[in-house]
């Protein structure tokens, strides 16, 4: 994908909506989709420090602990409504490393920028740094961020860094919305990789057609 060089599978694997059993997130069946979509050749797992109110990275882990971790890249996010220093962010990702189970995480992103003004304030707060030594230390791979505002804004945020990859929201009604198709084309000029979110708009896309469409 873009500079990183890895092979993505086309379709990754949203660990936002895990199946649940009775208001709980079940286990038991979330473990078994994730091992099949591994068999079937899906290695691009996608979670967040918010996700499931905290567990969709701990379940993850357990999951891919069992053998599987060497077949998959994990993504996982940078709460930014948490980050006051960098003390923060460097705590924040030695946590997420113990609960995913791993020495090292492939994707590691800036949790929902908006704009310019978030990004100042990050870099204020240090995050540039914080991203390098993670990498020297090896506790990440490559370092993005997912997107959710005007497309002014991120081709800005894109031309403030040398990004590895970065995350916006795209399918086919979604053409002009946030980033956009413009913002995807935008990235792929500059060679930075770019994975799509709600593809399918949680999975309301599949199934029924859309009025939009229609």
């Amino acid at each position: 994908m873009g500079k990183t060089g890895d092979r993505l599978s086309i379709l990754g694997y949203g660990c936002m909506r895990f199946p649940k059993k009775k208001g709980k997130i079940d286990v038991e069946r979330t473990e078994r989709q994730i091992i099949q979509a591994i068999d079937q050749g899906v290695n691009y797992f996608d979670t967040a420090w918010i996700y499931h109110g905290g567990r969709s990275e701990s379940i993850l882990g357990d999951v891919l602990a069992k053998g599987y971790r060497d077949k998959v890249f994990i993504a996982t996010k940078l709460p930014l409504y948490k980050l006051h220093s960098i003390d923060d962010m460097n705590s924040i990702l030695d946590s997420q490393l113990k609960k995913l189970r791993t020495g090292c995480i492939d994707y590691y992103l800036l949790h929902a920028l908006s704009d310019m003004g978030g990004w100042e304030r990050l870099k204020g707060l240090g995050v540039q740094e914080f991203a390098e030594n993670a990498r020297k230390e090896g506790k990440i791979r490559w370092f993005g961020f997912s997107f959710h505002g005007d497309k002014e804004d991120f081709k800005s945020i894109l031309d403030d860094y040398p990004w590895d990859f970065c995350q916006i929201q795209y399918n086919y009604i979604d053409e002009s919305f946030q980033a956009g198709r413009e913002g995807l084309e935008y990235a792929a000029s500059k060679g930075i990789g770019v994975v799509i979110m709600e593809p399918l708009r949680g999975g309301s896309l599949v199934g029924r057609m859309p009025r939009e469409i229609q």
